[in-house]
């Protein structure tokens, strides 16, 4: 069973004057094939800042601690193996990359991944039924990348690329921002779909058959957690995991709001 550990990580960024500001103060978490965790915080509690990190983003200092995937040390890979090991990171602000289209960027993430490009004919048909269960238009695979795309349209998007490219972890960074009631619905299904799926490649590169994949669900709101509902629930305020629960504690952030973990934090 493919599982993501996090432990005692802390993390600094780059400010100017060559600076370096805490963010991450000791984050211990651990993300398994089937599970979905939900992290939830106030702005600027570091919620971002663990995905990046995780993904390898420059900006990004690791001063200490460690991520492992399957016992491998992720913060010794590079960006693009890091990919290839199985992680997948959805960013809450995708690039626009013009003159380059949906279907030739998915094909070629997928070529980079695997290691060999899937079949022309395979790929058509994949990309075909995997966009039609997203209910994306057709003519959507031939738009250049992000460029003009609703939020909706990126949000969609990025569930297409979890679904084509089968990382065994999806860490997906405010995947419900800007979307509209039924876009929300359409990628919390996406999610669900892809949280119970068996992984279907080789040993060599990918989830096992039979254990479903993990996901990393980062959000302000509890909105999209009605429709993806979360096996465990984290809430971080000022670079740590301050409160652990399941379902209920998202419930209880609905009501309640953050400020009582906030307060206990700034007292801790």
């Amino acid at each position: 069973m493919s599982t993501l550990e996090i432990r005692d990580l802390h993390v600094s960024v780059e400010e100017a004057a060559g600076t370096r500001r805490e963010i991450l103060r000791g984050v211990d978490l651990t993300v398994s094939a089937g599970q979905t965790h939900a992290i939830m915080g106030p702005n600027g509690s570091g919620k971002s800042t663990l995905a990046y990190a995780i993904a390898g983003h420059p900006k990004y200092h690791v001063t200490s601690g460690s991520v492992t995937l399957d016992g491998a040390d992720v913060l010794a890979l590079s960006v693009d193996a890091r990919a290839r090991a199985g992680l997948f990171l959805a960013m809450q602000y995708p690039v626009e990359v013009p003159g380059v289209s949906v279907s030739n960027f998915l094909r070629t993430a997928m070529t980079a991944v695997r290691g060999e490009a899937p079949k022309l004919r395979d790929f058509a048909r994949q990309l075909r039924e995997s966009m039609a269960e997203l209910s994306i238009d057709p003519a959507f695979a031939q738009r250049n990348l992000n460029e003009g795309f609703s939020g909706g349209e990126k949000k969609r998007h990025e569930i297409l690329q979890l679904e084509l490219l089968d990382p065994k972890i999806a860490i997906l960074d405010e995947t419900d921002s800007g979307l509209d009631i039924d876009a929300l619905k359409v990628v919390s299904e996406g999610i669900n779909k892809f949280r119970g799926a068996s992984g279907g490649r080789s040993p060599a590169g990918q989830s096992a058959a039979g254990e479903g994949h993990g996901v990393l669900l980062i959000t302000h709101y509890t909105r999209i957690l009605r429709y993806v509902r979360p096996d465990f629930v984290h809430v971080f305020v000022g670079g740590r995991i301050v409160a652990e629960g399941g379902s209920e504690l998202a419930d209880e952030l609905e009501s309640e709001g953050y400020e009582k973990y906030v307060r206990e934090g700034a007292s801790a």
